[in-house]
């Protein structure tokens, strides 16, 4: 095994260039946008929206390095304003070294910013990058586990090309995982292998987070792991709660999964894990918005109207204050009745649509907006009140809701 070094796996055997790149076919394959992008040096701001370890950074870095352009990174959870001025007066003054104090070359295609967790910046902050990209001093690659549909600034997106980022297949977690076990010079058998790749779940650098620390408790004499090393590895790990990784997923998953259960306690507990971590509060509040329709629905329709306001008192007041707030829905969520009814009704509706495709809808409900419309029959005989099937003929007396 190579000798301890404080820089992790996961970055030691980060690709260089494409050629080196694992997944993501549809924007880096032979042809698809980013590969085109590289190809004709015609890069433009970008959003990276997709779960962790799936290559955003990765692919930002080997963006700026085919296209030898200067490289900043900045993390949207501890860099404001000042960082951003540093890097534009950096690059407005033709300096030739980048924030990883490498040499770059003199351009004048703008500097790639990768701005990490994009979703962390409020408005200001975003309307700040604004003339940087305007004007070409910046090309912004801002990354995100959130839907920037919510997160990002209207102008910051019309500005930028959004590209959604795939869990990686197991397939190629199963490529990432033997480059990291070849770079720590360890043996790892295929049901290892098989183990990793199942607990990395579509993120690579959780499987090579836990094979770096089972190799270093168990394969310095070895020089091999077992299924039982990496499942001791595993356990020993302290509990830790990660914005950008699995134990942000797992805990909003067992706050919903609390609420569902009608069980306030340990839903309060999730919530208080989560802000106690520092966790964006707007991220619970719209779980909570989709909970109070998804969940609860039917059952006490109000939820929706305090879900709502739970997520508006969050946006204008902001922590510490906004707890109560968070504890206010969260138990009210908690308590009420629950009724999937109205989901599960569309989502049957959805089924049809999809298997019978555009069936003719019935002549009464169509538009009839021309003579020769209706002449056809177009509107003819409909009823604003009626107990009449509305459904189109193909689907005639289908019950989709049941009380």
């Amino acid at each position: 095994m190579n000798p301890p070094t404080t820089k992790p796996l996961a970055d030691r055997i980060r690709p260089r260039n494409l050629d080196e790149f694992v997944g993501q076919a549809h924007l880096v394959g032979q042809g698809k946008p980013i590969y085109q992008a590289i190809q004709q040096n015609r890069v433009r701001s970008m959003i990276f929206w997709g779960p962790p370890g799936v290559g955003k950074t990765t692919l930002a870095r080997i963006i700026a390095a085919q296209t030898d352009r200067p490289y900043f990174e900045l993390s949207a959870v501890s860099a404001g304003k000042s960082e951003i001025r540093a890097i534009v007066e950096q690059v407005q003054a033709g300096e030739t070294r980048d924030l990883f104090n490498q040499n770059v070359p003199q351009t004048k295609q703008g500097a790639v910013l990768f701005l990490d967790e994009i979703h962390r910046f409020n408005k200001a902050q975003q309307d700040y990058l604004l003339p940087y990209v305007e004007n070409g001093t910046l090309i912004l690659i801002g990354a995100t586990t959130e839907n920037p549909s919510f997160e990002v600034i209207s102008a910051l997106l019309s500005r930028s090309q959004v590209y959604v980022l795939e869990p990686l297949s197991r397939d190629e977690v199963l490529i990432v995982i033997r480059r990291g076990a070849a770079e720590l010079r360890v043996t790892l058998s295929p049901e290892g292998e098989d183990f990793l790749a199942d607990y990395a779940n579509g993120d690579a650098r959780q499987s090579l987070n836990l094979l770096e620390a089972a190799a270093e408790l168990y394969a310095k004499d070895t020089g091999s792991l077992t299924v039982d090393n990496l499942k001791d590895a595993l356990q020993s790990k302290h509990l830790r709660y990660d914005k950008a990784a699995e134990e942000h997923y797992n805990t909003i998953s067992a706050f919903i999964k609390s609420m569902r259960a009608s069980n306030v306690d340990a839903a309060l507990y999730y919530l208080a894990r989560m802000v106690d971590a520092g966790e964006d509060p707007k991220f619970i509040a719209r779980r909570m918005v989709i909970f109070a329709s998804e969940d609860v629905g039917m059952a006490q329709p109000t939820a929706l109207v305090v879900a709502n306001e739970v997520f508006r008192a969050v946006e204008t007041i902001g922590y510490p204050e906004c707890v109560f707030n968070l504890a206010h829905g969260t138990a009210y969520l908690a308590l009420a009745p629950k009724d999937r009814t109205a989901g599960d009704a569309y989502f049957e509706a959805l089924e049809d649509v999809k298997a019978q495709g555009n069936l003719p809808i019935p002549l009464n409900l169509r538009n009839a907006p021309t003579k020769l419309m209706k002449d056809l029959g177009y509107g003819k005989g409909y009823e604003k009140y009626t107990d009449e099937d509305l459904l189109p003929d193909k689907l005639a007396g289908k019950k989709y809701y049941k009380k």
